[in-house]
């Protein structure tokens, strides 16, 4: 319908007829003259009715924001002093000879680009995705998709589809049912991803795979998380994780490249247990000069009884964070600093403020339980000055470096401490292959990630030699810990990529899952499919995947992965412009062969 988009409409078009088709913007009346700015998805270009062409000033009139129209007319220059040099057809403006009302835009709740509520941007998305912003977040997106879709298959990978209706595996969060109506009182499940789908792929002779696929968990929801998510899923054969590593750095810095970021590289590479030590968390922010100061050791000797207690503990640590020129906190904000630690498990939050090191003006709550050389021994290790204030945690490790961490983050921003348009990328290796919840061994990424055991053979631990859980090569100390072999990715303070190099061996993957709880039995009952792929000749294989949300939500600068999704669901998992989740019908549940039960 139309000839031209509204940035091609410039001044060497001055004299043509043109048509262009579009949505209202806005409307002005000067004096009996009519200027619509009118929009299409390229930008805007200005068209002027006139009051002697009664039909179309008519029509003009009529028009209210949002309006879609189709306009024909002929391309003059701007009178001199309303030029707008900050659009493409800004010299320019269309004199309506034919002016269209497509259709008519009823009163709206508010406008693209206004500033509402987002429980009133998510129940009218449409309106909201016509704005500036929202238009831009998902353009971008495209572009990232494009440029993934054609690095990869520059580098050999093919795309392939893997399904939605799937069954249950446990795989780290809850998963979304759906019930069969042939197989009743059976049910599906949707992927929390593709992983065991992608091993078998490369296990059938796909040895590089890719897809952008959509992923469901069913969790608790917050800024970073949806109950369906995209992510970018490539996995490879006969790889391992150097290769993994080398090629996905350069693809992550392609696809953000695309989207106008230049990443510095090559990533650095942190050990797990280095990036808790320092910065107590994996998926550490390398733009925060902060770091914590390991105190443990040095603790054991002191009479404080938090302290030594904590240093002496099984799995305790002590270590303080420094905050340069921190003194100056008042009290206020370090009572709100211990609130802000206590939801991880801190049960306070002691100090020391570095007023005059030199005179021994320490103001703090616990100087006087602590030995002078053990004070000398806090204010070398940290290599506190005056002004610093100096924060502690003290108990399990867990605790300390959840609350610390996150203290450290929170202690930067409000600071100011985080440059603004600066990228730090970092690979984090050499995670242990389980945690233990207290009661169970759990995989700290999932079942599937190979140990690093030098090529030797692995086995669950006999029960009462080592802690149950525990796996062991046969020539090592069978009390050790394996590491595995997985690799994330950070970005910034966020994890935008994870992966490992799978296990491959049948062996190997029922003495993981042994470890686990999981028995032979349950273990054929369960992954099956899996372990038949492995015994048929399964090669050594690896891969990754990428938060496709996530990473947009940085790129655009959003605070809310939802800014980057096209119809996104709230916090409490619905959608409000189609009013999903909703009831069904009692025939429909009939069909199903379900019968609600009152809620207890």
């Amino acid at each position: 319908m139309r000839t031209h988009y509204s940035t091609a409409v410039d001044d060497s078009l001055i004299g043509d007829t043109v048509r262009v088709c579009g949505w209202t913007n806005t409307r002005r009346d000067h004096g009996g003259v009519i200027f619509i700015d009118l929009r299409d998805e390229k930008g805007l270009v200005q068209l002027v009715a006139a009051p002697q062409q009664e039909a179309i000033f008519k029509t003009a009139n009529l028009v209210r924001s949002e309006c879609v129209l189709v306009a024909t007319g002929t391309v003059t220059a701007r009178p001199e002093g309303t030029i707008n040099d900050k659009l493409a057809s800004g010299r320019v403006e269309i004199t309506l000879t034919e002016l269209s009302l497509e259709n008519h835009a009823q009163a709206l709740p508010f406008l693209p680009n206004d500033n509402t509520s987002e429980e009133t941007r998510l129940r009218h998305r449409v309106i909201d995705l016509r704005g500036d912003t929202m238009q831009h977040n998902i353009r971008a997106r495209h572009k990232v998709a494009q440029a993934a879709r054609q690095w990869l298959n520059n580098n050999d990978f093919i795309e392939i589809e893997t399904p939605l209706l799937t069954r249950a595996t446990p795989e780290g969060a809850r998963d979304f049912l759906v019930p069969s109506r042939l197989q009743q009182g059976e049910f599906y499940a949707l992927p929390q991803s593709p992983q065991l789908f992608k091993q078998m792929l490369v296990s059938a002779g796909f040895e590089r795979y890719f897809q952008i696929a959509r992923c469901f968990r069913d969790e608790d929801l917050r800024a970073d998380r949806q109950p369906e998510f995209s992510q970018i899923d490539i996995e490879m054969a006969f790889v391992d994780e150097e290769i993994v590593m080398q090629l996905m750095e350069e693809f992550i810095t392609t696809i953000f490249t695309a989207a106008g970021v230049s990443l510095p590289a090559p990533f650095p590479r942190i050990r797990w247990a280095e990036a808790m030590q320092r910065f107590g968390s994996d998926r550490p922010d390398l733009r925060n000069p902060l770091e914590l100061t390991e105190l443990t050791t040095a603790m054991r000797e002191e009479e404080f009884k938090v302290f030594r207690q904590a240093a002496e503990q099984t799995n305790g640590r002590v270590a303080a964070l420094r905050l340069p020129g921190g003194a100056t906190l008042t009290r206020r904000e370090i009572d709100e600093l211990t609130a802000f630690v206590a939801p991880y498990g801190a049960k306070g939050l002691a100090y020391i403020k570095c007023n005059n090191i030199a005179t021994g003006d320490l103001q703090s709550p616990i100087v006087k339980f602590l030995s002078p050389a053990g004070v000398t021994t806090i204010l070398e290790k940290t290599n506190a000055a005056d002004g610093d204030m100096l924060f502690f945690g003290a108990g399990a490790a867990t605790v300390v470096n959840a609350s610390l961490g996150a203290l450290r983050d929170q202690l930067a921003a409000m600071r100011n401490l985080i440059p603004e348009n600066e990228w730090k990328p970092l690979w984090v290796v050499d995670f242990p292959l389980m945690e233990s919840d207290g009661e169970r061994w759990q995989a700290l990424h999932h079942p599937f990630t190979a140990a690093q055991t030098d090529g030797e053979p692995f086995a669950v631990a006999e029960a009462g030699n080592v802690p149950a859980g525990h796996l062991a090569t046969k020539k090592d100390n069978p009390a050790a810990m394996l590491l595995s072999r997985a690799y994330d990715v950070v970005l910034n303070g966020s994890e935008i990529g994870g992966g490992s190099i799978r296990i491959h061996r049948v062996s190997e993957q029922l003495a993981v899952l042994a470890a686990l709880g999981i028995d032979k039995t349950e273990a054929r009952e369960k992954f099956g499919f899996l372990l038949s792929t492995l015994e048929s000749g399964a090669p050594p294989h690896g891969g990754i995947a990428f938060g496709l949300d996530r990473i947009m939500a940085m790129i655009c600068g959003a605070t809310s992965i939802r800014e980057v999704i096209a119809f996104p669901k709230t916090q409490r998992g619905q959608c409000l412009l189609t009013g999903a989740p909703e009831k069904v019908t009692p025939q429909q549940l009939r069909d199903l062969g379900i019968q609600k039960r009152p809620a207890v």
